[in-house]
Formats: structure tokens, sequence, C-alpha cells
């Protein structure tokens, strides 16, 4: 495993859609364990391809239950909303107020490219959201109400 350069705001690759994987390489397993990998070097709670360079439906999220890996994600039903603060591993030191639904239900590929459905609440809900908004080409940011603040590492900031 390796760590990977996590791409900032501004970096033309985060803006793009990214390709559904078809079947797992060993180069799309080094992918995925070096994106878990970076992630909690980051201190992050989820990360998605595009934000280390590739361009690739995947993304990890972890809210404090072990690791889980999305392949080719989709949102397939929401409910109810929640409203706070949310930051980014691509937009470092800043965060901003964010309204997702509180309640979102997922249907995605596991790493057997067996299909998988999983639902959550809250931190949950909100790394779905934001993790698959990147597969998309979309930041947060784009999302805020109000405007970025900035944070410090004695803040806790959900990605």
């Amino acid at each position: 495993m390796a760590l990977r350069e996590i791409r900032v705001q501004g970096d033309p690759v985060l803006e793009k859609v990214c390709k559904e994987v078809k079947e797992i390489t060993p180069r799309t397993q080094d992918l995925i364990d070096d994106m878990i990998e970076t992630m909690y070097e980051a201190n992050g709670v989820g990360l998605a391809a595009p934000q280390v360079g590739i361009l690739k439906r995947i993304v990890v999220i972890d809210v404090g239950e072990g690791p889980i890996v999305m392949i080719n994600p989709r949102i397939i039903s929401t409910d109810g909303e929640q409203t706070g603060d949310e930051g980014c591993l691509s937009v470092p030191g800043k965060a901003g107020c964010v309204t997702r639904p509180n309640y979102v239900m997922a249907r995605f590929f596991n790493e057997d490219m067996q299909e998988c459905e999983i639902e959550g609440t809250e931190l949950l809900a909100r790394a779905i959201c934001h993790e698959l908004d990147h597969l998309d080409g979309h930041l947060y940011v784009e999302k805020v109400e109000g405007g970025l603040h900035d944070v410090t590492y004695e803040e806790e900031v959900e990605e």
C-alpha cells in the first residue's frame, strides 16, 4: 500500500465524471487499498478515486465502524434532511454548512463485484452523498449555504 496525493480544488480531475469499473484487477485492488490508507492518514471520513487523480467510480468511507468500499455506487432512495458543517480533503482547512438527506439507501458492488445495498443515516448518509458527488465531478462547495469558513484540526469536520 502507498499514500496517494490528494488533489485539491482547482485540479481539473475533480470536475470530471468518472467511468464505471468493469472488473477488479490487481491494479484496481491496489488503488482501493491505497485510498483507504490515504483516507486514514489524512483523518478523513471518506475518499473518492478522483480525489487521488483516478477517474473510476470507487469510494471508500469509514464513519468509525470500519472501511466501506463502494464500487459503481448509486443512491436509490433518500429521506429527511440534515444541515451541518461539512469539509473535504480536497478543500483543506475549510468547511461550510450543507443540507443533505438524513437517510440514504445506496446500491453498489463490493471488492468481489457482488451487488450490495447499504442504508445510512446522519454522518453515513452525509458521507455517501458527499463521496458520490465526487464521482460526477462535484464538490460540496457548490452546495454550501452562506459560504466557507476556516477550520482548525481541533474541530471535527465531516467528509
